[in-house]
């Protein structure tokens, strides 16, 4: 699927604008004639490389306090989870774990173990430990290139997850490969947006809302104003932007998309890529598209 999914709350308060592009497109079904459609507002921010936003019914109290909050623990979480700042928690982990174990957040302990479960149940399709193989084929700076044999079995070496010890006691984590990298682009932004949603419920007590990153990444709140089934959530088709292929509705569930279609390069004439289902900043880092 296509890494833009989009909402389709039905309008916006006009002076909130629009949300995206297909927000005037939703179903007949999903409306009705005998309440009037719901005004909502929304607060954007860039971060994790791209556009995270809060959608809220426009009567929510303390809305603007809401939003702020929500994109401030997004902020917060980018600096933890982030490859391209030095001072990052995830970039420290990178350069010291190979040399001693290294202590980490509980939360973000969890996180790693949680990735680690992930690779044994996909039997290795998903590892997030594959930082080396992203910069291989230059996907970290988003300047796609093919690597050569010897290149690509470098970073083969310097990959798996099987080479990261995690000491659930002491919340260390140490390297046993020289040179393996985390790379959280595959579920940092979905890590993120469940982060959110738990701020939102247990410290605001928001009922109702949406939070999503980039269109592909979102967690719904509740239900739309003047519903009770959820949120409508439609999905584009990957490589015909202007069809939709599907609509789901989400009631404090989240969704992620993905696909190669915006993070590739081509190469004699076959498209290369990798896939990430939620990622918490700049290109995608695990699966990759062979030619």
């Amino acid at each position: 699927m296509n890494r833009r999914d989009f909402l389709q709350p039905r309008r916006l308060a006009r002076t909130a604008g629009q949300i995206l592009s297909v927000l005037d497109e939703a179903p007949a079904s999903t409306a009705s004639e005998d309440r009037p459609e719901p005004a909502l507002l929304r607060m954007s921010r860039r971060a994790m490389a791209t556009t995270f936003e809060v959608i809220l019914p426009y009567a929510t109290p303390q809305a603007l306090e809401i939003a702020e909050a929500a994109l401030d623990e997004i902020d917060r979480l980018e600096d933890q989870l982030t490859v391209y700042h030095d001072h990052s928690e995830i970039s420290q982990l990178n350069h010291r774990a190979a040399g001693a174990p290294v202590a980490v957040e509980q939360r973000l302990f969890d996180l790693l173990v949680h990735a680690a479960r992930i690779t044994v149940e996909t039997d290795g399709a998903f590892d997030i430990t594959a930082g080396a193989l992203t910069k291989a084929w230059g996907f970290y700076r988003r300047a796609g290139r093919v690597p050569t044999d010897e290149e690509l079995a470098d970073a083969l070496g310097r990959t798996g997850t099987r080479h990261v010890a995690l000491d659930a006691e002491a919340h260390t984590v140490r390297y046993h490969r020289t040179g393996l990298e985390i790379n959280l682009g595959s579920i940092g932004k979905g890590y993120a947006l469940d982060r959110v949603a738990e701020l939102l419920q247990s410290e605001w007590g928001l009922q109702s809302g949406v939070v999503h990153g980039g269109h592909s990444s979102v967690y719904a709140i509740g239900s739309e104003p003047g519903g009770e089934r959820g949120w409508a959530v439609g999905i584009r088709h990957p490589s015909q932007p202007e069809r939709r292929i599907g609509t789901v509705r989400l009631r404090d569930r989240a969704l992620g998309t993905s696909a190669a279609t915006f993070q590739h390069l081509e190469y004699n004439g076959r498209k290369l890529g990798i896939f990430s289902t939620r990622g918490p900043d700049g290109p995608p880092a695990e699966r990759r598209v062979p030619p």
